[in-house]
């Protein structure tokens, strides 16, 4: 039996299929290649627990629960999966779960779920309503803030664990600060994170993407990473770099220990030779992504044809990350960076972003740069002196929040 490695995976129960209907959501076209019946049935749930507590080690085992929308699935099957992980846990195994969602399903069965089995949530929030609503529409083309908000407040009430998840994009980036200071002092949020909305353009795809990935009859057109164009509703490489610096400022001079940022987590870590988050590590293809029906994927952003794994009915998680094509996927993220990604000054925080963005050129032709290169290297240009300071503050036993002194005090 191959090694064991350390893997997480994000399961859908749902599949692709969600109440919403967000303009720039690549995964709702994966509908594409299921139909509409996405619903995990109880012995692809029971597989999936026993083969992915079976490939994990003894100690902390966390079980990612995403979508489309995780919670159309209902409160009766997460019971029976947080149950499952109890019942099929090895003694030395402890299980949690977290949850991606967009909040708007969430009631106080719900909030009595998740607050009894501590499970870590995920809200999707945009900034405030008139940023929030221009993209994160239902299905009737009307904004969701509002039910949002009411699912921020049953979380918030039943004292469950949460963090923001914020798309940058084309509505929202240019107000950094008043999206950060929404979720700081309006939500009173304190874990957050900035995802850019990057959708690649096939040529002759232009109009279907523009769609929400739909053709002229209204059918869905399967989204895949392939293409050199994107939509309107993508985040411009040089607004992405100048929303994460203005973010940056606010939070080095207020917040740092209060208000925790994923990005300016990572860049910390980073110092000390820690990679928790794919997109900056310097290898991947150790996160998977689990279909409804039990299909395994080399990654999320990868769920189409090519870069299916197995199924865990009939296949074991240890044998598909050691396949040569998931090895050879994960490693091609160092091997394939470009020549200007490898003599780049920030590349010890980089590592050229997530494959599923370099489809850029750089400026002695040679492709695989990330598309949102300028705004990456604005960003960690800026940001490095200070993350510097914090990591020296730590190696001398104090904490890195004195940044905030010291730059009162300068």
């Amino acid at each position: 039996m191959p090694r064991m490695l350390p893997f997480s995976v994000v399961s859908k129960p749902t599949g692709a299929a969600c109440n919403l209907d967000c303009s720039y959501c690549f995964f709702l076209s994966k509908e594409a290649l299921w139909g509409r019946d996405q619903a995990m049935d109880d012995a692809t749930l029971e597989r999936y627990v026993q083969n992915y507590l079976d490939a994990q080690p003894d100690g902390p085992v966390s079980f990612v629960w995403q979508g489309g929308e995780p919670t159309l699935r209902g409160v009766d099957f997460f019971r029976r999966a947080i149950a499952l992980g109890e019942q099929l846990r090895r003694p030395r195994q402890q299980v949690s779960h977290a949850l991606q969602t967009n909040g708007t399903l969430l009631d106080d069965a719900w909030g009595e779920l998740l607050a009894e089995h501590q499970v870590l949530v995920g809200l999707s929030v945009d900034g405030p309503a008139h940023l929030h609503d221009h993209h994160r529409v239902n299905k009737a083309g009307r904004g969701t803030h509002e039910q949002v908000m009411r699912g921020w407040q049953v979380l918030q009430r039943h004292g469950v664990e949460t963090n923001v998840l914020c798309t940058v994009n084309s509505a929202n980036a240019a107000h950094p600060l008043e999206v950060y200071r929404f979720f700081r002092d309006q939500m009173q949020a304190r874990f957050l994170q900035f995802i850019p909305i990057v959708e690649r353009v096939a040529p002759g795809e232009q109009d279907a993407a523009e769609a929400g990935w739909r053709d002229a009859d209204g059918d869905w057109v399967l989204y895949r990473q392939d293409g050199d164009q994107v939509t309107s509703r993508s985040v411009p490489p040089a607004a992405w770099g100048e929303f994460l610096c203005s973010v940056f400022d606010e939070w080095v001079a207020r917040d740092v220990g209060t208000v925790f940022v994923q990005h300016f987590d990572v860049m910390l870590a980073a110092r000390f030779g820690q990679y928790s988050l794919c997109v900056h590590a310097p290898e991947c293809g150790n996160a998977l992504a689990l279909e409804h029906n039990g299909d395994v994927y080399a990654c999320d952003h990868y769920v189409e044809p090519g870069y299916k794994l197995g199924n865990v009915h009939t296949d074991a998680f240890a044998d598909m990350l050691a396949s040569p094509d998931q090895v050879e996927f994960g490693r091609s993220k160092r091997t394939a960076l470009p020549g200007q990604c490898q003599r780049c000054p920030v590349r010890w925080v980089c590592h050229g972003g997530c494959p599923k963005d370099r489809f850029a050129t750089t400026a002695d032709g040679e492709p695989g740069l990330n598309h949102l290169c300028e705004g990456y290297y604005r960003f960690f240009t800026h940001a490095t002196p200070a993350i510097v300071t914090m990591e020296q503050l730590y190696r001398q036993g104090r904490a890195p929040a004195e940044i905030m002194t010291l730059n009162r005090e300068a």
